[in-house]
């Protein structure tokens, strides 16, 4: 999808510049996000994959959903 696009552009932009970065999607757009990481000449840049759908969580669930997630991200800022 286009949201992964400009995920995957801000991640590889970011990290030219020398800031960590890094994109989470949801398990529906791994093949695109693989694709486009591939396309911009970072092939196997980490990325955060969170179960699809997730749009139709309610705030508390979205919250449960992310803190699952905070330690794996803090690990790609770090790298």
């Amino acid at each position: 999808g286009s949201c992964t696009l400009c995920s995957v552009y801000d991640t590889v932009e970011f990290e030219k510049l020398g800031i960590p970065s890094t994109t989470i999607i949801t398990s529906a757009f791994k093949k695109a996000a693989d694709f486009q990481f591939r396309g911009k000449g970072m092939q196997g840049h980490p990325y955060v994959v969170l179960p699809h759908p997730v749009s139709n969580f309610q705030p508390a669930q979205m919250r449960e959903l992310t803190l699952q997630y905070v330690d794996e991200v803090v690990s790609h800022l770090k790298s």
